[in-house]
């Protein structure tokens, strides 16, 4: 019995390992027994034929809550795995099969990948990896030694500003939120200096002579190059104030201000939508409770949707199923003075969307939103879960065209699939990176970068 313990290796809940052949020297692992197969943080996963086998070329960013750092990897994929997630959900997975260092002992474990980013770890270490090499201790970690951030910048030398590189502001409110950090990440990757801008700290000077934009502390960003807006609703008026200043510079703006105000007025968008003949929902819009009937009349009686004006991400969305009831919320939110728009409620969708991600003019990614149990509203802060779907040209077309007529270069473009044929919802200005990137595996964080150093080609050297 003694034996068996000690050829057995003691690990943690929690290790760094390396794999020699992808040339990742360094990854912070789970240790879950829990879990029956390893799993790998892989984004840009692109397969391809070596010697007439199947191999998958892939990213990883091996530095938790940070994209800064890319290995680009390959290996041959020996199998193609459903898993099913904690949460339920499902995904099919390409399996390799690589050499794992963990301490002084090196085997061949197999690991699928998967985009692990808004996990708590890059890797999962699973039972079956495990199997008659190890014993878990959960209540230690990093039994050989833990890596300090100084370590991890000397073994992964993070880039540096090129010579030429762009000054990039992303204008927004949040840090720490996914989508601004993806997209200062993506920015420095590809040597630009990146500033994050707090919408409160920015102020203007107007004059005819010397006009300027300040920050927090005094500091002068007449010199950026551009501007990436990701503005929230309750900001809008303010941040499109700026933009407006920073165009009047000549500084680009990834979305202009114009552009976002128009697509934030509901009203106005589902308007410009019409003028170049789009279809939506039928839509009616009052100012007074008395005319309640004829406007629920009007888009074909209950069920219908409730929606206010200046909600966002679901919220201020209701759906009424009886008359009576749409009569209630409506006079509800008129007594408030609140403006509403009512909606035909498209039974058909089955509480199911389409985000269609376009940039410069492409669909560059697509994914179905689908609504939790019991609710109707898809979006993903509302409980809502992103999966992979392929739209049709149609689709596409409808997006691209939707995003046109705001005069968007970068949107996020809701459709509804009815019976009639494809119907758009909304055209988001500032349509989150999360959802999409973790359910396609797409870099659209690099995408934007990207559209802002094809129009601006002539500054970098």
């Amino acid at each position: 019995m003694t034996d068996f313990f000690d050829q057995k290796m003691v690990v943690g809940n929690a290790e760094w390992c390396a794999f020699p052949s992808l040339n990742i020297p360094a990854i912070k692992a789970r240790v879950d027994s829990g879990a029956k197969t390893s799993s790998l943080h892989a984004v840009n996963i692109q397969t391809f034929q070596r010697s007439g086998q199947l191999w998958a070329a892939f990213d990883v960013h091996p530095i938790q809550d940070s994209r800064k750092v890319v290995i680009s990897c390959e290996a041959e994929v020996i199998d193609q795995r459903v898993i099913k997630s904690s949460s339920g959900d499902r995904e099919r997975r390409f399996v390799i099969r690589v050499p794992l260092q963990l301490g002084d002992r090196t085997w061949e474990v197999e690991v699928t990948l998967t985009d692990r980013d808004s996990m708590g770890y890059r890797m999962l270490l699973g039972r079956e990896a495990m199997n008659g090499r190890l014993l878990v201790d959960p209540q230690i970690s990093c039994i050989f030694g833990d890596r300090l951030q100084e370590s991890l910048a000397d073994l992964y030398q993070a880039p540096e500003i090129k010579e030429g590189g762009l000054k990039i502001g992303v204008l927004a409110s949040n840090p720490e939120l996914y989508s601004n950090r993806r997209i200062i990440e993506a920015g420095e990757a590809r040597g630009h200096e990146m500033q994050f801008l707090n919408v409160r700290h920015c102020y203007m000077k107007l004059d005819a002579t010397t006009p300027e934009i300040h920050y927090r502390g005094g500091r002068i960003l007449n010199d950026l190059d551009a501007v990436i807006p990701r503005i929230r609703p309750s900001m809008t008026f303010y941040a499109c104030t700026l933009l407006r200043q920073f165009e009047s510079l000549g500084i680009f703006c990834l979305n202009d201000s114009v552009s976002i105000a128009q697509s934030r007025d509901k009203l106005r968008s589902l308007q410009l939508l019409l003028e170049h003949g789009l279809a939506i929902p039928t839509t009616g819009f009052a100012n007074s409770p008395l005319d309640t009937t004829d406007l629920i009349n009007m888009v074909g009686g209950a069920p219908l949707i409730v929606k206010l004006l200046e909600g966002t991400q679901g919220k201020g969305v209701v759906l009424a199923e009886t008359k009576k009831a749409a009569e209630s919320v409506i006079n509800a939110f008129k007594s408030l003075n609140a403006n509403i728009l009512v909606q035909e409620f498209i039974k058909e969708a089955s509480g199911k969307d389409l985000r269609c991600f376009v940039i410069d003019g492409k669909v560059v990614a697509s994914i179905q939103r689908v609504a939790a149990p019991g609710e109707f509203r898809a979006n993903i802060h509302q409980g809502g879960r992103a999966e992979l779907v392929k739209v049709t040209a149609e689709e596409k077309r409808i997006a691209i065209k939707a995003a046109k007529a705001m005069n968007l270069k970068v949107a996020g473009v809701d459709l509804i699939r009815s019976n009639n044929g494809p119907l758009l919802l909304e055209v988001n200005s500032s349509p989150g990176l999360q959802g999409i990137e973790t359910a396609t595996n797409e870099d659209i964080a690099t995408r934007m970068i990207t559209a802002i150093e094809k129009r601006l080609a002539s500054k970098l050297s």
